[in-house]
This record gives structure tokens, C-alpha cells and sequence, in this order.
């Protein structure tokens, strides 16, 4: 019989979010890489998006409108 959790029941989800994230770390690396990127050029354009997100009243809202 197959276990029902891989660890433990609260830590599987957060152990997948974990895995899912380094997968897509590791693919947008090799697809930039493909297009002559280093992986600093990568790492200072995720530095320059995700400063956007956290701007105050710079953010955009679940619906994708502007705050006000």
C-alpha cells in the first residue's frame, strides 16, 4: 500500500510549491541561457520585475486594475 503523504499532511504542500518553483527557476534559466543571457542578466530582470510588485500603491490588484 502506497503511504498517503510524501512527508507529513501540512508539510506536502509546501514541499510541492517547493519543487514546482525550482522547476521553473531551472527552465526560465536554461530558456534565457538559450537566448545568450547569463545568469545574472536573468536574476537582475527578476530583480527589476518582482521590485514592481512590491512598490507602495505600485502594485496591481487580483482583477489587474491599477490601486487607487
Amino acid at each position: 500500500m502506497s503511504a498517503p503523504y510524501l512527508i507529513s499532511k501540512a508539510i506536502d504542500p509546501f514541499f510541492a510549491m517547493g519543487v514546482g518553483i525550482a522547476a521553473a527557476v531551472v527552465r526560465v534559466n536554461r530558456e534565457e541561457k538559450e537566448k545568450g543571457h547569463s545568469t545574472q542578466e536573468t536574476l537582475d530582470a527578476l530583480k527589476r520585475r518582482t521590485s514592481k510588485l512590491f512598490e507602495k500603491g505600485g502594485g496591481v490588484t487580483l482583477l489587474g486594475s491599477k490601486n487607487g
